[in-house]
């Protein structure tokens, strides 16, 4: 089995490895094992990921020699909020966790967000590892050590940065996934290939994502590992992944988060693709191939929300910084750029992107 997992290093501080491949969560507890040493884990997982996975993961942790607590909370982004948070920690505290022990997130971007920041805030801070069930997770939320949760006013607007101790992908759990949600991590998956090179994009368009998914998730993850080793904290470089966020985000806002993550960064990136070719912001037009690449993978190219409601929306998205706001905009595959401006500006901006 080792032969079929690859691992990726990423050399932030701490560093730490992200394995994808088969059959990870069987032996998780002996690849954690030598991470962590043994200790008390806290397994965080939602009531759909649950009944397929956390037998499995408890049974490996137990047997490796990890006492084990686990705490279920209800599916879905709209449990991504303080209430979830709070329940999370105070199990945390009620399982008598110290700074030597570990969270354990199973699930997708949810999870991953909500047990992260708890890890992050918890004690000032304990170890916490990531073992994501969903494309979206494998490819983008488990790698970089942001956590957030939603507030009323919009998306991701409290988290913290808490990097890993350990990823495993288990590509076995993509046999789970409904066609929805495993083109919600497509969305994520598309972005990267927008933003990193023409070669990882053409595997989109031939059906390598389905066909070979251990093979995408690895490029996506070494992709973003290099990204985040130069900008840990998203001072400069790191805002390019972003891209198609800002439109996607109040999409997700709009929707009351029924429109679901991908869905919507997949909405955004189309939207800013053909706002950037008919403002002249591109070098090579690309927004039909664009458009086409995320129809062939299950995703919408377009929302019905007018753009009035959606640059209101997005006026407090977390990338704005005072009356300014940065959009990433594709020049040309595999090369993106932020581009500041007043936020006064953003409503022609999305107009342009969501006239046909």
């Amino acid at each position: 089995m080792s032969d079929s997992i690859q691992t990726i290093q990423v050399c932030t501080s701490p560093a730490y490895t992200v394995s994808i491949g088969p059959g990870l969560l069987r032996i998780c507890g002996q690849r954690l094992r030598d991470v962590l040493g043994t200790c008390h884990v806290a397994v965080i997982t939602d009531s759909t990921v649950a009944p397929l996975y956390l037998g499995v993961v408890t049974g490996s942790l137990q047997t490796a020699g990890f006492a084990v607590s686990s705490y279920v909370f209800p599916t879905g982004e709209a449990r991504k909020n303080f209430d979830t948070l709070s329940g999370i920690l105070e199990f945390l505290a009620e399982e008598r966790l110290t700074r030597t022990d570990c969270v354990v997130a199973l699930g997708g971007g949810v999870t991953g967000d909500m047990a992260g920041f708890a890890a992050a805030v918890y004690l000032r801070g304990i170890r916490c590892v990531q073992l994501p069930t969903t494309l979206l997770s494998a490819v983008d939320s488990s790698v970089g050590g942001k956590t957030a949760i939603d507030l009323k006013a919009g998306k991701n607007l409290a988290g913290a940065f808490l990097q890993p101790a350990a990823v495993l992908c288990d590509t076995d759990c993509l046999r789970s996934l409904p066609p929805d949600v495993f083109a919600d991590g497509a969305a994520e998956a598309i972005k990267t290939g927008v933003l990193s090179d023409e070669g990882l994009f053409s595997l989109f368009e031939d059906g390598t994502l389905t066909a070979a998914p251990g093979e995408v998730i690895a490029r996506c993850v070494a992709y973003k590992a290099g990204v985040v080793e130069r900008d840990e904290k998203e001072q400069n470089e790191r805002r390019l992944l972003n891209l198609g966020h800002t439109v996607g985000h109040a999409i997700e806002k709009c929707s009351g988060y029924a429109i679901p993550h991908g869905h919507a960064v997949a909405a955004g990136l189309a939207v800013i693709a053909r706002s950037a070719e008919k403002l002249g912001w591109t070098e090579s037009p690309i927004a039909d191939r664009i458009a086409a690449c995320l129809a062939k993978n299950g995703l919408p190219t377009g929302t019905e929300y007018p753009a009035e409601v959606l640059a209101h929306a997005a006026s407090a998205d977390k990338k704005r910084t005072g009356g300014d706001i940065t959009l990433v905009i594709p020049r040309r595959m595999g090369a993106c750029t932020l581009k500041k401006m007043p936020v006064s500006e953003l409503l022609p901006v999305i107009a342009a992107g969501l006239e046909g």
